[in-house]
């Protein structure tokens, strides 16, 4: 994969971006969180019940950098729900706690 061009790596981002409604890059996994902020972001959309998709950028460094390119954030996790982004762990939290989350899952 580190062969990836750099307009690969986008492409995949825009793709998947498009293709899942609930896409959060994270590090780790659901089973195996790497970070505490990508646990606790994955700890919310479970807690809500709702499916997600994540990408383990420890997997690809190529897609971890490409990520904080394509949405001009520089850290991960990076959460995106139809398609836009809405940005990391304290933004989606606090959404959580106002209930503006869930509104956004509903719509």
């Amino acid at each position: 994969m580190e062969s990836q061009t750099k307009s690969d790596v986008q492409k995949k981002i825009t793709e998947d971006v498009a293709k899942y409604p609930v896409l959060l890059y994270v590090k780790g996994t659901p089973q195996a969180p790497m970070c505490g902020f990508s646990k606790g972001v994955m700890d919310i959309f479970q807690k809500l019940g709702v499916e997600f998709k994540t990408i383990d950028v420890l997997e690809d460094s190529g897609i971890r950098d490409g990520v904080k390119q394509f949405s001009s954030w520089p850290t991960i996790p990076q959460i995106f729900i139809q398609g836009k982004f809405v940005g990391g762990y304290d933004i989606v939290r606090d959404l959580y706690q106002k209930g503006e989350l869930q509104k956004m899952l509903k719509s």
